[in-house]
C-alpha cells in the first residue's frame, strides 16, 4: 500500500447517523507502559526498544485490516503530512523527534500512534455520530494490548500519562461538526460559549493546535481524571444534540427567510469552484462548505457528498502535491488545487 493511496478514510464517506452535521465521531486512549520511562525522560536507545516492541504488537494485531505500520523517523515532511491530514497521527506526532511510528488499518478508522506524547495514543474514526459503538471498538483494542503490554496504572488516579490533563481515564471523545449556518449567522460564538461553559473543548480541523477551515469544528471533552468513560460521553451527549438541532434549525430559517442570500452562497461558490483557475486552500475549504451544505438542503442534486468530502481531504498541501508527484510552491499548489477542483466536479 503506497502513502498515495492510503489514507481515504471511511470516516469521509458522509455516511451515518446525523452526518449532515456529524462528519465524524473519533475516540481517543493515552497509554504508556509500566517498566519505562515517560517519553520525555526516555534517551534514544530505550525508545529504539518501546517502539521495536510495540510495533511487533500492534502490526500482529487483529485490531483492523491489514494494520499497515510506517516509521516516522523514515518518512519525509510530505508523507507525514499526509498522515496529519488523513487524521491517522497528530500535529504533535508530526512535529516530534525521537523514534516514533503508527500503525494503522486499510479503512483508516483505526489508528495506533507509538511514542507521541504517550508511549500509546490508540485511535478509532467512525463517519457520523457514533460515539458508542467507537467506544466499544476501541475497548476492544485497548484491552487486547493490556494483555500484552502492561500499562501504567495506579488505584487511585488512573492510567498515568505524560501530560496530567490525561491521567484517569486517558480518554478523549471528539465529534467534528459541520456548522455552515450558525456561522454565517454569526451565532457560532453562542455555541462556543456553551460548550466552553461545560468543560469541553472547541479545536480546528486537524484538531489541537489547529485552525477552524471551511466551518468544520471538532468538539471535545476536557476532564478524564475522576470521571468515567460513560460520563465523558454523557458530557458530550447533553450538548451534541442541541448543537445539531440548531444548526438545523438556522439553515431552516434562511431557507425560510433569506432564500434568496442562502442560494446565492451556495450557487456562487459552485460556479467559483468549477471555474477558479488559482484558489487557496482557506477559500477552497469555504466554497465547499457551502457547496456541502447545499446538498444536503437539497439545492444542489449533481454533486454527490462523495465527492465533496473527498475534496475537502485531496486540496490539501500534503495530498495535493502527493497527486501531482512533486512538491510546490504555494502559488503553484493553488492553480493545482483549482484544476483538481475543476476536474473532480465534472467527473462527478
Amino acid at each position: 500500500m503506497s502513502l498515495k493511496s492510503a489514507y481515504m478514510g471511511a470516516w469521509l464517506k458522509g455516511e451515518g447517523p446525523e452526518s449532515d452535521i456529524v462528519v465524524s465521531s473519533r475516540l481517543r486512549l493515552a497509554r504508556n507502559l509500566e517498566g519505562f520511562k515517560f517519553k520525555g525522560r526516555m534517551g534514544e536507545d530505550e525508545e529504539l526498544l518501546l517502539e521495536a516492541h510495540l510495533r511487533e504488537k500492534v502490526v500482529d494485531s487483529t485490531f483492523g485490516d491489514n494494520m499497515c505500520y510506517l516509521s516516522l523517523n523514515e518518512l519525509d515532511d510530505l508523507d507525514r503530512l499526509l498522515l496529519v491530514e488523513s487524521h491517522l497521527i497528530s500535529l504533535e506526532h508530526f512535529n516530534g523527534d525521537g523514534r516514533r511510528g503508527v500503525a494503522y488499518d486499510q479503512s483508516g478508522s483505526v489508528s495506533i500512534m507509538i511514542n507521541e506524547e504517550d508511549h500509546l495514543r490508540i485511535q478509532v474514526l467512525a463517519p457520523g455520530l457514533a460515539l458508542r459503538e467507537q467506544l466499544h471498538r476501541i475497548n476492544a483494542i485497548d484491552d487486547t494490548l493490556a494483555e500484552q503490554v502492561p500499562y501504567s496504572f495506579n488505584t487511585d488516579f488512573g492510567f498515568l500519562t505524560t501530560c496530567p490533563t490525561n491521567v484517569g481515564t486517558g480518554l478523549r471523545v471528539s465529534v467534528m461538526l459541520h456548522l455552515p449556518a450558525l456561522a454565517l449567522s454569526k451565532h457560532i460564538q453562542k455555541v462556543f460559549n456553551a460548550v466552553e461553559k461545560v468543560n469541553l473543548a472547541v479545536r480546528g480541523f486537524f484538531g489541537e493546535g489547529s485552525q477552524a477551515l471551511g466551518d468544520f469544528y471538532q468538539i471535545s471533552n476536557q476532564v478524564t481524571l475522576g470521571v468515567s468513560q460513560e460520563e465523558a460521553l454523557l458530557e458530550l451527549d447533553k450538548v451534541l444534540p442541541r448543537i445539531i438541532e440548531y444548526e438545523r434549525d438556522v439553515r431552516q430559517a434562511l431557507l425560510d427567510d433569506e432564500r434568496k442570500v442562502l442560494e446565492d452562497k451556495v450557487f456562487r461558490a459552485m460556479a467559483i469552484l468549477q471555474n477558479a483557475r488559482s484558489i487557496p486552500t482557506e477559500e477552497a475549504m469555504v466554497h465547499l462548505s457551502f457547496l456541502r451544505m447545499g446538498i444536503f438542503l437539497q439545492m444542489v442534486d449533481d454533486v454527490s457528498i462523495d465527492a465533496v468530502n473527498k475534496l475537502f481531504l485531496i486540496i490539501q498541501p500534503g495530498h495535493l502535491q502527493s497527486l501531482v508527484g512533486s512538491e510546490l510552491l504555494p502559488e503553484d499548489r493553488d492553480v493545482e488545487r483549482a484544476s483538481i477542483i475543476r476536474k473532480e466536479l465534472q467527473d462527478d
